[in-house]
């Protein structure tokens, strides 16, 4: 049997015990999936203590680019602390230069506030230039494991890319494949490139039930949410692989 890890990615109460029922092997917790993924607030994080498997929030303090000022690096701190005092396994974390290479002068203080705890580079990574320099700096700042799509929109598409980050890992630190990944595309994924852990949010489309709040712009027409059924098919997929 295979022993990849499956995380889902989850951006609401309703999704994270969706990914439990679903048989997830670690949550990644989020908000604003549309927005990519946003820090999730304090509530969904207290739910998420109550959890039989790790989580690991994302510190993501604004939509738009990872390129962060002294104001953004303040609210991240205070975050990783936040979510250290609730007892959570880890955090989620990436920032960029202008020039798309790693932050590693930021990335280095946010990490040392997360000492001890589980900690991912996310997919910042796929905004770089060079993916061994990029590998080499992950591990050197002492990163457990890399979120990416190889740098292309989804995984499967990013197939070259997911192979040089794996040949610089030299098995180093663990390489996630995330971005588009399901139960119909994943066995052919795994079979072209063997990444160590895979992503996916395992969602599907919901219609916003109150359309007076579409019409008024507060919200879009669907959502996307977790769903058990999903990731115990990607899970199944994923088996014997």
């Amino acid at each position: 049997m295979s022993t990849r890890l499956l995380e889902a990615c989850v951006a609401d109460a309703a999704s994270l015990h969706a990914a439990v029922a679903g048989g997830a092997d670690r949550i990644e917790l989020c908000c604003g999936l549309e927005l990519g993924g946003l820090t999730p607030s304090p509530g969904l994080i207290r739910l998420a203590t109550a959890m039989p498997l790790p989580v690991l929030p994302l510190v993501r303090p604004r939509s738009g680019d990872f390129v962060y000022g002294s104001a953004d690096i303040e609210v991240m701190l205070a975050d990783i602390a936040a979510i250290r005092a609730a007892g959570l396994a880890g955090v989620v974390l990436g920032a960029s230069q202008e020039d798309g290479r790693l932050d590693a002068e930021t990335l280095g203080i946010l990490l040392k506030a997360a000492s001890g705890l589980a900690v991912t580079l996310h997919r910042a990574f796929d905004l770089v230039p060079d993916i061994a320099e990029a590998t080499e700096t992950a591990i050197a700042l002492g990163f457990q494991r890399i979120l990416t799509s190889g740098g292309a929109r989804t995984a499967p598409e990013g197939v070259s890319g997911l192979k040089a980050t794996l040949a610089a890992a030299r098995g180093r630190i663990a390489v996630m494949a995330g971005s588009g990944v399901d139960a119909g595309n994943v066995a052919a994924l795994l079979r072209a490139v063997p990444v160590d852990e895979v992503h996916s949010s395992c969602s599907a489309p919901q219609k916003t039930q109150a359309q007076a709040a579409v019409a008024l712009g507060f919200a879009a027409a669907s959502r996307r949410q977790t769903q058990a059924d999903n990731v115990a098919a990607l899970k199944q997929a994923m088996a014997g692989l």
